[in-house]
């Protein structure tokens, strides 16, 4: 019999702005209604099955202020706002901020949503076009405000209120009535979604752990240089040492999470998995008896000593030892969780169900007889790509487990009771990310936060010396100092990973460090005021003329001056992907063909298809084989059923793939076609990497009145 582990990790950032109490952003209400109430109905559905969720107390905080009413829901009010008493301030906001949901899964499926996304565009900047907006009537704009929210819903809610079926089916001219009792669903659902998982941990079925109150990197917050370890040409900023920080983050949690669930939590998901020697001590002294991280942070530490990595010894109990104190500790398997969080969603769900259940068979073969299989993973972010929001993945994949003969899953804590563990040695300071802390600190736009927080630090320690703050300023001012150590904030600074809404994670960031100043009745740094985050969304440059690169194993710089980019290993949203192979797209268009090259990190996958939607159904497949790539060009008339074309293609390997497309094959005679594609990379027959994660490369194409010499985006 092999034990297997699921751990989800649930969890989002402070969106309460310091300064009006208001919620910026609604994540935390549309993941309760999707993810996390999805995933309790889950839990109930299978009873047999033993589950552990990571619930983080920063997240369980919103909950319960958005369930109280205790702040205020500036997305919300915006949703039951009259549609006739939208201003023109209220418009562009709803049309910015109400489509944010994955068009794919919950937009193109209804019509009418997805009549109100073409009546916007898909171009990005859309929202903020004038004429798009003035498209929108009196009853569009109502629809947009009730879909929004509809299309936020899970199988979860779905099934509890018959309802919101009904408003699917009735699909367009919604009542205000109708929206507000789709809001009302929304609040009624945050009221009851703690107790649920109270409910849950009480009945044995599920271990409830928890992460550092407001999600900080805790070895950076010990120690910033400590980054230097796994990162030792990484230029940093000056070093910063807050253990006391660290320990206050852990005790917060354990306090908060004793009082909402009823007992303390017993294990710890670090945030990001991330860990390092000198944090261990102090998750002992708040009270962890255990934590989990990645396999790579176990591998690395293990090398660093000498020792040969077996990979099956992944698979067990292991013990740290640190600082005179001992913790014991389990290692996710990665590509396992991966596949959940990547690929699963691209895969028939039986299909994807059985792949998991098969695999971890194999596994439980081979490892030790008292071993264990540890998956580990958002459980909230994935199921946005899932067309049922993971219903019938979830349910193939706990009932294969629930009638598996060999397998059994357990909660953390009941396997690792009475297991001494297998002696780690000196830990590697990591994360689940590459194994260092890349993501959160280096780059310059993560520096300057950095130097923020220690600067502002220094400045509150000065205050607090001086003896004139109150208790509760001095308490308030902590924690605004604690939000701002949040890593989602490093999430998206530098150029690791950027989104639409950088300027207000931005914002609330900076807002949090001048409440401090505030607080203490001093005029907060004019720098502050300052966006530390580019302005602008940088993930591509559309092409800026007409290239005629020549195809080679060892591509030129020069030949491919003017052609779009994309970089495609930003394209990530709020979710990492370990196997990740493409860095760069390049694209662009000559006097007789279309351009195409992908630089990868090795062989990009076994097939890569360039998939365009305008202006016409086009599927460029190139199929790796002996003798290099073989190319195949097929289109379709309806955009469904593809047929092969005949033409002279040609692509080159080397630095990942180059193709050259006649471009009679497209049909662009026009001028200025607007042209769009997404990119997927296939392995194994499976849908490995899309690019972009959602929507289209876009762009313009050439004006050849002018014989191609000015052609502008």
């Amino acid at each position: 019999m092999g034990d297997v582990a699921l751990l989800w990790h649930l969890h989002q950032p402070s969106y309460v702005d310091a300064a009006t109490g208001e919620v910026l952003m609604s994540w935390v209400r549309l993941h309760t209604v999707r993810g996390y109430a999805d995933m309790a109905e889950m839990a109930r559905r299978h009873p047999q099955v033993k589950l552990n969720f990571n619930l983080t107390p920063v997240l369980v905080q919103q909950i319960e202020q958005l369930a109280e009413g205790k702040v205020r829901d500036r997305w919300g009010e915006l949703a039951k706002k009259p549609a006739n008493k939208l201003t023109e301030a209220d418009r562009q906001e709803l049309l910015e901020n109400f489509f944010k949901v994955n068009w794919v899964t919950s937009v193109d499926p209804f019509p009418r949503y997805r009549q109100l996304l073409d009546l916007r565009g898909r171009r990005a900047g859309a929202a903020q076009s004038p004429q798009n907006a003035k498209r929108f009537k009196e009853g569009d704009l109502r629809d947009l405000q009730v879909w929004f929210n509809l299309g936020w819903c899970g199988f979860a809610v779905r099934k509890k209120y018959p309802e919101l079926e009904a408003l699917i089916v009735k699909d367009r001219d919604f009542t205000e009535e109708d929206k507000l009792r789709v809001l009302q669903i929304h609040q009624e659902m945050l009221q009851g979604i703690l107790q649920e998982y109270r409910g849950l941990a009480e009945s044995g079925q599920v271990e409830l752990t928890t992460t550092p109150f407001y999600h900080p990197i805790l070895p950076l917050l010990v120690d910033t240089d400590s980054a230097k370890r796994a990162m030792p040409g990484a230029r940093l900023p000056s070093r910063m040492e807050a253990p006391e920080d660290a320990l206050a983050q852990l005790q917060k949690a354990q306090v908060l999470h004793t009082r909402v669930f009823g007992r303390k939590a017993r294990g710890l998901w670090p945030s990001e998995g991330s860990v390092s020697p000198e944090v261990v001590p102090l998750m002992v002294q708040a009270g962890f008896e255990y934590f989990c991280t990645d396999e790579l942070i176990l591998f690395r530490g293990l090398e660093a000593q000498g020792k040969k990595v077996d990979h099956v010894e992944l698979f067990q109990a292991w013990r740290v030892e640190e600082g005179g104190v001992t913790m014991k500790a389990l290692f996710r398997e990665r590509p396992l969780s991966d596949y959940i969080g990547f690929t699963a969603s691209r895969t028939d769900p039986k299909v994807a169900a059985d792949y998991l259940k098969v695999h971890l068979e194999h596994i439980t073969q081979v490892m030790a007889k008292d071993g264990i299989v540890l998956l580990a993973l958002d459980g909230e972010n994935a199921w946005e790509s899932f067309p049922d929001s993971g219903e019938a993945f979830l349910d193939a994949f706990y009932g294969g487990l629930e009638k598996a003969v060999g397998l059994r899953t357990q909660r953390l804590g009941d396997y690792l009771d009475g297991k001494e563990g297998k002696p780690t040695g000196r830990l590697h300071s990591g994360s689940w990310i590459s194994a260092n802390f890349d993501i959160w600190i280096g780059d310059p736009e993560e520096n300057l936060g950095w130097s923020w927080i220690k600067r502002t630090r220094e400045f509150l320690k000065q205050a607090e010396a001086k003896g004139k703050l109150t208790p509760e300023v001095k308490a308030a001012a902590w924690e605004d100092i604690y939000v701002a150590e949040g890593s989602d904030w490093f999430w998206w600074y530098g150029p690791d990973f950027q989104t639409d809404s950088d300027l207000i994670f931005d914002a609330l960031f900076r807002g949090r460090l001048q409440s401090v100043y505030r607080r203490c009745g001093s005029t907060p740094p004019p720098a502050l005021s300052l966006p530390i985050c580019a302005a602008d969304l940088h993930l591509g440059v559309p092409p800026l003329g007409v290239i005629e690169p020549r195809l080679s194993a060892t591509p030129s710089f020069l030949d491919w001056v003017g052609a779009g980019r994309y970089e495609a290993w930003r394209d990530a949203g709020a979710m990492a992907q370990g196997d990740r192979r493409v860095r760069t797209i390049q694209y662009g268009v000559g006097r007789d063909d279309f351009f195409f090259r992908l630089d990868a990190k090795g062989s990009p996958g076994d097939e890569v298809v360039v998939d365009f939607n305008q202006p016409v159904a086009i599927r460029v497949r190139a199929k790796a084989g002996e003798m290099g790539w073989q190319t195949t060009v097929e289109r379709a008339e309806d955009g469904v059923v593809y047929v092969p074309v005949q033409c002279q293609s040609e692509s080159v390997n080397g630095q990942g793939l180059q193709l050259k497309v006649p471009l009679g094959v497209f049909g662009w005679d026009d001028d200025g076609k607007e042209i769009s594609f997404l990119v997927r990379v296939m392995r194994g027959g499976v849908e490995a990497e899309r690019y972009p994660d959602r929507g289209l490369i876009e762009f313009t194409g050439p004006v050849r009145a002018t014989d191609l010499k000015n052609w502008y985006i």
